[in-house]
């Protein structure tokens, strides 16, 4: 008598006249995992080798200076001193860290939060204008991802300028508001104002056009059939249109806050202008000012360090999520 394993009898279903047909039995699930072999890490390997070369190799060197004494002694020939986690002490006990580091998280998030909002309001109104307007609002958004973002502050510094400022004139010319002579960089919360106007308005083009190429895949019989049912605008966006292009808008959104947690250009600028570095450091003129301007590297890549943490931190709870999302 023969006997058949149970782990190898195919799952048998009744036909439409009723006969007995036999499915072919699930391709094992090693042989799914292994399909394609080597050949994908193979082609990962030369990207992998770039950015160890340009990323990884910096990034140990500032790991490694982040536990020395390395300061101007030590970029003449001096060796550097290991201290352990003297800089990192250091940083962590120091009140200004913390109150550059709240500082930033908050501008960050009021920077963040305005990108995405205004980028996909943007995107949804290129998805309802025809081809020639599309066209034009596609080169103004061009032109002003474009510019850099040194170009960029100097022109709406011109803009915020104390005596010569179109601002100023407009508010108090025309109505009649107490602007003439404002200096709009000497007060904190106004410094921020102008720093994000700045940020936002070179943000934006990005993260609409990202969110546009996003929003032209979701399918136009899904919208018609939520529309049918009675859904609103809004309802369609929030429970039809973001379930579809919710990863993008996280992977935009985490580079959002990359990029507004280590601005640079635009605060360093206005700060040349006219505001006050000390009321308006935020962490990568910080680390600039630590390092190049005090000379002490090894403070400075301590903070580089945590800052690289929270960055990583930040986007692996984003990563996290979205995938746990897709596999549900």
């Amino acid at each position: 008598m023969s006997s058949v394993r149970n782990d190898t009898v195919a799952p048998a279903v009744s036909g439409i006249d009723g006969e007995r047909l036999v499915a072919p039995p699930d391709p094992p699930a090693r042989g799914r995992r292994r399909r394609g072999g080597l050949t994908p890490y193979g082609l990962l390997v030369p990207a992998l080798i770039v950015l160890a070369l340009l990323s990884a190799w910096p990034l140990l060197q500032l790991l490694v200076m982040s536990f020395q004494k390395f300061g101007r002694a030590q970029v003449f020939g001096q060796p550097p001193e290991f201290i352990g986690f003297g800089n990192y002490v250091e940083v962590l006990t120091d009140p200004a860290f913390w109150q550059v580091l709240s500082r930033s998280l908050v501008f960050a998030a009021v920077c963040v939060v305005l990108t995405m909002v205004l980028g996909t309001l943007v995107a949804l109104l290129m998805r309802r204008l025809g081809r020639t307007l599309r066209t034009l609002v596609s080169l103004g958004l061009l032109l002003a991802w474009a510019m850099p973002p040194l170009s960029a502050t100097i022109v709406w510094g011109w803009i915020f300028d104390t005596q010569y400022g179109v601002l100023n004139h407009i508010l108090s010319a025309w109505f009649g508001l107490p602007f003439e002579g404002h200096s709009w960089l000497l007060e904190p919360w106004s410094f921020f104002l102008v720093a994000t106007v700045i940020i936002v308005w070179g943000a934006v083009p990005f993260v609409a056009f990202t969110v546009y190429a996003g929003l032209t895949q979701v399918p136009d019989e899904v919208m018609e059939a939520a529309q049918l049912d009675g859904a609103g605008g809004a309802k369609r966006f929030f429970l039809v249109v973001v379930p579809y292009i919710r990863p993008i808008l996280t992977i935009v959104t985490i580079l959002q806050v990359i990029w507004d947690l280590r601005v640079f250009t635009q605060i360093y600028s206005l700060q040349s202008i006219g505001g006050i570095a000390e009321q308006t450091n935020t962490l990568g003129v910080y680390i600039y000012r630590v390092s190049l301007g005090s000379g002490d590297f090894g403070v400075g890549g301590a903070i580089s360090v945590i800052v690289v943490l929270l960055l990583v931190a930040l986007s692996a709870f984003y990563v996290r999520r979205t995938v746990r999302e897709d596999t549900l």
